[in-house]
């Protein structure tokens, strides 16, 4: 037994030693943990929320894009129909052009140009919008010179003097195959520029020469891109753009403004070798992925702090007795102070996250309503085009009272764009102050007959059952009208490559109003995100996604339910269910 003693206190003393190091090997491999969860959870996040930056950049600039097309378009159209006019016309034939300014200021304001002007054959500007401008002679611009010499449309961009470009669309003005002049129309793309310069992203165009035409940052314009950034100054965007990215090497590289990394998003224009380029900060990026880092940083630090704090009991419970009591309570007092400290800055950091996410979610519901906008307009756009179209046929065969018809019907699609951008607007208070009763059957055939252009170009069997009594509900005849118009446009673009293609349209009353749409065509793969924003199976191009959500919402603001499923004979069956009007309900509306 003597001997046995002095053998356990070898053993002991030779254990404690193993013991620290056990320890310090734990705390090592628990300090590579968390640097690896660290530096993955950098790398994942950092590829995810950069993608989903890049997506909406992408958005805004196919938006971008199509509001710089839309705008060129609405004006080239312009210098056609004034070149026809009998009052321009009889003022060149006669040199009296006492009433031409008064004429071409009531254009103006309708067209939303920049400016209109008329030049004899001379090049003497014989009246104009800006009056300022009258007698000057431009017999050597370009948009005169080649306006002269083409039977065409001509579009020309010019230098300004003081700085940025001139737009202009121009043609001659002839009678009997005599020239008498030349009718311009200057674009107004400066709003756009304007509109551009309210984003987080630094916006420029160039032409089919690589030049910059159109810019956020006035400085660039005449520049060559790698000129424009190796020159001049960066705009505020690129600025916080370069600031956010500083010794952040886990985001990729797109472009380089001034030695630094930028995302750098490229669209062509279809219009004259135009290019559209955006530079975009990753300053949310950087927010997002530093909150989630942060985040877990401060849970490894308290499990670190917490294991500590087990190792230090363990070693205090070894000590003597009188000093064990005075120990424990001086390292509590450190461990709570410590704890209320890093609690302060956890609670300062998760308040920091809060108000960067919050910041996101306005910046994507400001692109999504922009792109609601954007895919809501379309429509009319689109029959506006085909209206003016004929209208231009109807007065080149001396049909005037038909072509004021199609006039007619262009006004119609004004009011209703008006509107749909005032329908838009009070889109986020989702209340029921403006509705009335409706009759279902009324809003089918309207918005048939706005689909009425469409509809002429394609060869579709359309049944449409309706029921012979009105069919009312209480809602808003134009925003239910903008969900039949999605559902048919859908079933059209669905029976684009069907031999024969079919639409049926039904229409039925019971305890609902039950409206269908059904088609023949592939059906639906993906049930279960069909009504989700930018969820589209078109090519790209053709659909941003929007008119199926944009639909849901509307119908569930009146109330009703709009679901989608696949027909057992081939095809989607889209039905829209709302609530019948009751007649109590009628008569309270009524009053």
């Amino acid at each position: 037994m003597a001997q046995t003693a002095p053998k356990r206190r070898g053993l002991a003393r030779l254990s404690r030693p193993r013991r620290r190091w056990l320890v310090r090997g734990s705390v090592a491999l628990f300090c590579l943990t968390a640097l690896a969860v660290v530096y993955w959870t950098n790398l994942l996040l950092t590829e995810r929320f950069t993608e989903t930056t890049r997506n909406r950049s992408e958005v805004r600039l196919t938006l971008y894009a199509g509001n710089l097309l839309s705008e060129l378009q609405r004006n080239s159209i312009v210098p056609q129909l004034l070149a026809r006019d009998p009052e321009l016309i009889g003022a060149l034939n006669s040199a009296d052009y006492s009433r031409s300014t008064l004429r071409l200021l009531s254009f103006v304001d309708e067209i939303g140009a920049a400016s209109i002007m008329l030049y004899d054959r001379d090049g003497r500007v014989v009246a104009a919008t800006d009056r300022n401008r009258l007698g000057e002679f431009h017999d050597q611009a370009p948009y005169f010179v080649e306006a002269q010499q083409s039977n065409a449309t001509v579009f020309s961009s010019i230098p300004r003097e003081t700085a940025g470009y001139a737009f202009f669309y121009s043609r001659r003005i002839e009678s009997t195959g005599v020239t008498l002049g030349v009718i311009s129309v200057e674009v107004d793309l400066a709003k756009l520029e304007r509109s551009w310069a309210g984003t987080v992203d630094a916006v420029l165009v160039t032409d089919s020469e690589g030049k910059i035409i159109l810019a956020t940052e006035p400085r660039w314009r005449g520049q060559e891109e790698d000129t424009a950034l190796a020159v001049q100054s960066a705009p505020s965007a690129i600025e916080r753009a370069i600031r956010a990215t500083q010794d952040w090497s886990a985001l990729p590289v797109d472009a380089y403004v001034r030695g630094e990394a930028v995302m750098r998003r490229e669209l062509r224009v279809p219009f004259q070798g135009w290019t559209m380029v955006s530079y975009t900060a990753y300053t949310s990026v950087r927010e997002r992925v530093n909150g989630v880092l942060a985040l877990e940083i401060m849970g490894f630090a308290i499990l670190l702090a917490m294991g500590f704090w087990v190792s230090s009991r363990k070693t205090a419970s070894r000590l003597v007795l009188f000093q064990r009591e005075s120990a424990e309570l001086r390292a509590l007092n450190a461990r709570l102070q410590q704890e209320i400290a890093e609690r302060e800055k956890v609670e300062r950091t998760l308040e920091v996250a809060e108000q960067t996410l919050a910041q996101s979610s306005k910046l994507a519901v400001l692109g999504e309503m922009s792109a609601a906008v954007s895919h809501e307009l379309n429509q009319p756009l689109a029959a506006m085009k085909t209206y003016l179209a004929g209208a231009r046929l109807l007065l080149t065969r001396k049909r005037p009272d038909e072509a004021l018809s199609s006039f007619q019907r262009i006004d119609d699609l004004i009011d209703r764009m008006g509107a749909i951008t005032r329908q838009l607007k009070s889109y986020a208070r989702k209340g029921s102050d403006a509705f009335e009763p409706v009759d279902t059957r009324a809003c089918v055939s309207a918005a048939l007959a706005m689909m009425e252009p469409q509809l002429k170009t394609r060869s579709v069997d359309i049944t449409r059952t309706l029921p012979s009594d009105p069919v009312m509900i209480l809602g808003d005849r134009l925003r239910l009208e903008q969900v039949i118009i999605n559902l048919l446009r859908n079933a059209l673009d669905a029976t684009k490559g069907i031999r024969d293609p079919k639409i049926d349209i039904l229409l039925a009353q019971g305890e609902t109003v039950v409206l269908t749409v059904r088609d023949n065509g592939p059906g639906v793969e993906d049930l279960e995100n069909l009504f989700e924003p930018f969820y589209t199976t078109k090519q790209p191009g053709d659909g941003v996604g929007l008119g199926l959500a944009i639909s849901s919402g509307i119908v569930n603001d009146l109330g009703g339910r709009l679901t989608a499923r696949n027909a057992a004979a081939g095809g989607a069956v889209f039905e829209v269910q709302l609530p019948v009007l009751e007649q109590e309900q009628e008569i309270s509306a009524a009053e």
